[in-house]
């Protein structure tokens, strides 16, 4: 068996077809990240405060890799293997972020991990380790990790943790997949603008689904499909997702609009990843519905 490969020290600020990857894979081989933190590992302790920050230096994604056989209209496939964070974290307010901000204080709190807890004043919090940004290279241009978009980026959703599988929609050849922005912890909408952020390793695997049309990242858990979209305001980030998920079933199913419509309003579910609003990061909306026994919503065969 092929030894893991390890990606480390390859840092960009943005998504781009432009980046020189880091390494060249084939399907099916395993890989270890090695990320820093949202802040680049540079806010360590209670006196450093995001006022202080260079945003320029802002969720730091490891890579990219150019994944050999991925072209445009392909969908790249993403296995979370395991995630491993370290043992300390920070949670910090922001400047002028969240639906509270007019009313806190900047503050930058250091909480460490022991047995599965970060201890937040006197409570102990189960940690849940999740990736922030990951995602494939846009089409044209770039975009800075710390947004969204249809190429993946900092989706922010929690429930991308071990076990979870990925899709994204291929723009460039070999995708150039990239990862950053580990949270051992984080609430749906992170509403102060950060989750514990935390440095530490993912392992992932890749496949590739030729030529079936994707228009925005779709992510796969034990029991639900989800299709991830954003947008500046909810009802367009509803809307993509929506139309998305519902592409999808009647693809599968083959119903036509309405009746996928139909069935959306009676197993859909809408949940929100990221809501920091006010904030210039697009808010961010998952639509997920129930897995079916021998109906995949993606696969290879379909």
């Amino acid at each position: 068996m092929n030894q893991p490969i390890i990606i480390s020290d390859h840092y960009h600020y943005s998504f781009s077809a432009q980046h020189t990857p880091a390494s060249k894979v084939a399907c099916g081989q395993e890989l270890f990240f090695k990320t820093l933190d949202c802040f680049s590992n540079k806010i360590t302790c209670e006196r450093d405060l995001t006022t202080h920050f260079d945003y320029d230096s802002a969720n730091p994604a490891t890579g990219p890799v150019y994944v050999e056989g991925c072209q445009p209209g392909d969908i790249l496939v993403v296995d979370i293997l395991d995630i491993r964070v370290n043992r300390q974290g920070v949670v910090t307010t922001l400047p002028g972020c969240g639906p509270l901000a007019d009313t806190q204080e900047i503050r930058t709190k250091v909480l460490t991990i022991e047995d599965g807890h970060a201890l937040f004043n006197d409570l102990p919090i189960p940690i849940q380790p999740m990736v922030g940004v990951l995602g494939v290279a846009p089409a044209e241009g770039s975009v800075k990790c710390g947004f969204p978009g249809n190429h993946g980026g900092n989706m922010d959703c929690k429930l991308i943790t071990k076990g979870a599988r990925l899709y994204f929609p291929v723009q460039v050849a070999g995708a150039l997949f990239a990862l950053g922005d580990l949270h051992a912890v984080m609430g749906d909408g992170e509403l102060c603008g950060t989750g514990l952020e935390i440095a530490g390793e993912v392992s992932v695997r890749f496949d590739v689904i030729r030529q079936q049309p994707l228009s925005w990242p779709v992510l796969e858990t034990d029991d639900r499909w989800y299709a991830i979209a954003c947008a500046q305001t909810y009802p367009d980030a509803l809307k993509f997702a929506s139309e998305q998920i519902q592409q999808l079933i009647c693809q599968r199913y083959e119903w036509d609009l309405t009746d996928g419509y139909l069935y959306l309003s009676l197993q859909g579910d809408v949940e929100i990843c990221q809501a920091c609003k006010p904030c210039p990061v697009d808010l961010i909306v998952r639509v997920g519905v129930p897995k079916r026994v021998g109906r995949p919503l993606i696969s290879k065969g379909v």
